[in-house]
């Protein structure tokens, strides 16, 4: 019998990483033990999980491996993206992140410089949201056996009353809170040396615990469901809200936030930038009564080019149940789904 081999489409985000982890991991864990009780995890499969301490507090915890290639990348580098992708996992979850682990593992011969410089990253965006780092690990691989540097990092927040993506309701509005693709479309012209002749391209990659957690915690009533859509993109984030609620959102692809240079850039390189990663927005699906005042208080805070995009809506037939309508510039209607881009280390 021929075994199927893992291919990097298993690492995109997409179709093919869902089947990998319900096959491999969620259908093999008896349902007791996917979650503590009074918290969710695997029963909910959100970016983080949850454990319950008294009445009303919960642990959140998250994990994320970070291996993109270049490292060091116009906006960034692997240290502050490593930090600032844990910490918004967290923000998105409706927690206070409090604390911070990594596990670093960098191949034989790795400059140390260029490590201090990484790990300098690090710390400095921990130390701006007052995030602590409590602990972590460190190992080294023979030359040839790892590609330069893998950073994981565990996050750890606070929250009275935590958001898993299982809540929404039709007639929710979709918002994302700037532009997308971004980080995707940097280092895809980074890895193809075109970073000098296409200008303009920039890595999003910050912090959301001082801009869309404070909205978060101001709506918390009205928030459904929040996720940042780094791999997979905002298409691979919304068929997951679809189908996990059972429902249908249709957005509008003219009020998506896009920069014409990242749409040309990767029109030209025949990729779809909903498939693409953003490390510096979220996604929100709130309660449409709230959502204009929602998405004011979001540029209030800094988030300036938050957009209402779409909408949760009682699917049309059972073909569009847990799917996602776009809905083009000309007024067509169009299937959004996620796309497995073969990319080495996007995030």
């Amino acid at each position: 019998m021929t075994q199927r081999l893992i291919t990097l489409a298993h690492g995109a985000g997409a179709a093919e990483t869902w089947r990998l982890i319900k096959e491999l991991i969620i259908d093999r864990v008896p349902e007791k033990l996917k979650k503590i009780e009074g918290g969710y995890g695997l029963d909910v499969l959100d970016d983080s999980a949850t454990l319950k301490v008294g009445d009303d507090l919960h642990v959140v915890i998250t994990t994320d491996s970070y291996t993109v290639s270049p490292y060091r990348f116009p906006g960034g580098d692997i240290g502050s993206l490593v930090a600032h992708g844990v910490i918004n996992d967290l923000v998105v979850s409706g927690a206070k992140p409090v604390a911070f682990m990594d596990t670093i593992v960098v191949e034989e011969g790795f400059p140390e410089g260029e490590l201090s410089v990484i790990i300098n990253s690090l710390i400095s965006a921990l130390i701006e949201d007052n995030v602590s780092l409590i602990g972590g690990d460190f190992k080294v691989m023979p030359k040839g056996t790892l590609d330069k540097i893998l950073i994981t990092g565990v996050g750890i927040g606070l929250s009275r009353r935590p958001i898993p993506d299982n809540e929404l309701s039709v007639g929710d509005k979709i918002i994302v809170t700037g532009y997308v693709a971004e980080h995707g479309a940097t280092i895809l012209a980074a890895q193809l040396g075109l970073l000098d002749k296409i200008k303009g391209l920039r890595s999003d990659t910050k912090s959301l615990a001082r801009t869309v957690l404070k909205v978060i915690e101001e709506f918390r009533d009205y928030v459904h469901a929040a996720r940042d859509p780094t791999r997979g993109g905002l298409a691979s984030v919304l068929n997951e809200w679809a189908r996990s609620n059972n429902l249908t959102i249709r957005i509008h692809k003219d009020r998506i936030p896009v920069r014409e240079e990242v749409r040309d850039f990767l029109e030209a390189m025949g990729v779809d930038y909903l498939s693409m990663a953003s490390e510096g927005i979220a996604l929100l699906a709130v309660d449409s009564r709230r959502a204009p005042e929602i998405l004011e208080r979001l540029k209030e805070v800094g988030e300036e080019n938050s957009e209402i995009i779409g909408e949760v809506i009682e699917p049309p037939s059972n073909f569009l149940r847990g799917r996602v309508i776009g809905v083009t510039e000309v007024g067509g209607k169009v299937l959004i789904e996620p796309k497995s881009i073969n990319l080495p280390r996007i995030c």
